[in-house]
């Protein structure tokens, strides 16, 4: 049975957030989750210890309810081919209950390896190519995603198309899952106001596009911290937060989407730890390290933002979250393994009063 609050929005969440050494950890996350009885188990890939392949089968074997979801892959790091014949794998080896969640990224990461950086265009050709495979069609395509001649699944399951989420912030990324995605996951330390508003943008593009009204699943991201220490909660939501609003560009969009000051983020920016740091923080500093730059980030951005404090402040903050029209929470930050006060021994969060 999934796990719902009283308002009835389910709940999903992350499995090996941030920087890992050991992908066996998340085995037994994905268990907790399905005792849990979390709607989703999302990924996050990073190449080295999070192929999504991969983590993927193994995940899929421990589970039998929980859906199985990329938090998100890119469309460029493989070829369209591989990530359909990789979708189509793992819808039969988890009975249907893979989804393929996909980002664009920044364009120095493509510039740094050596690959294409992603436009509309290429995305939503990526996608109308992933699905026509995963359908079964012959596909031959000339144009901003690529050329290719003749591209088949030879062999594939009697499974669906697997829901294709599109990762997005701003409204140009918001139009587009509006249009032509499955779903649309919104990006952790979001406001209820920002998503409000996100959501709306989403809606939009669904009804312009002559879409079901609703047919866009809205997957709004929750880091959480339940009942933990200060510096745990700290731990937790701080340092995760580092991670995004210190890279250059990428903090500007969250604090504009929230319409927060900008001042804040030069403070972090010119702390002495992250002299020199390029890309995501957590890959060259320690957990040790990112508390500590954290410590000058507004108290106000974790407390608007995240779902901190006892069990009964967390599902208040859940709330309102589902009040700004958000579909399927998924918690971040903290693993399934972690997620027990949010529950009663039933396996169902507290009812609100």
């Amino acid at each position: 049975m999934e796990t719902e609050i009283s308002s009835g929005i389910p709940l999903g969440a992350y499995t090996l957030p941030g920087r890992v050494s050991d992908p066996r950890a998340a085995i037994e996350q994905a268990v907790a989750a399905q005792r849990l009885g979390l709607r989703t188990l999302w990924l996050s890939e990073r190449w080295g210890t999070k192929d999504l392949g991969v983590l993927t089968g193994a995940l899929g074997q421990v589970t039998s309810t929980v859906r199985i979801a990329s938090g998100i892959t890119h469309f460029q790091s493989r070829h369209p081919a591989l990530m359909a014949s990789l979708a189509m794998t793992a819808q039969a080896l988890t009975d249907g209950r893979f989804v393929l969640g996909v980002g664009r990224s920044v364009d120095a990461m493509w510039d740094a390896v050596g690959l294409p950086r992603s436009t509309n265009a290429s995305i939503v050709d990526y996608a109308d190519i992933v699905r026509r495979l995963c359908r079964g069609e012959k596909v031959r395509y000339d144009g901003p995603a690529g050329r290719y001649p003749s591209l088949r699944l030879n062999d594939r399951p009697d499974q669906p198309v697997p829901p294709l989420v599109f990762a997005a912030i701003g409204p140009k990324g918001l139009t587009l899952a509006g249009r032509h995605f499955d779903g649309v996951l919104l990006h952790p330390f979001l406001t209820p106001a920002a998503v409000a508003r996100s959501v709306r943008v989403v809606r939009e593009a669904e009804r312009s596009a002559g879409r079901p009204a609703g047919s866009v699943r809205v997957y709004a991201t929750v880091v959480v911290a339940c009942d933990l220490s200060d510096a745990e909660e700290l731990e937790v939501v701080g340092a995760r937060a580092v991670t995004y609003y210190q890279i250059p560009g990428f903090g500007e969009r969250l604090s504009a989407v929230n319409e927060w000051d900008l001042e804040p983020l030069e403070r972090l920016r010119s702390h002495p730890l992250l002299a020199g740091t390029r890309g995501s923080a957590d890959s060259v500093l320690t957990r040790e390290q990112l508390v500590a730059v954290a410590s000058v980030l507004p108290r106000e951005w974790i407390d608007e933002a995240a779902a901190v404090g006892s069990a009964g402040n967390c599902h208040e903050v859940f709330e309102r979250y589902r009040e700004a029209g958000a579909d399927e929470l998924v918690l971040h930050g903290s693993t399934p393994d972690q997620l027990g006060p949010l529950f009663p021994t039933t396996g169902r969060p507290p009812r609100m009063q």
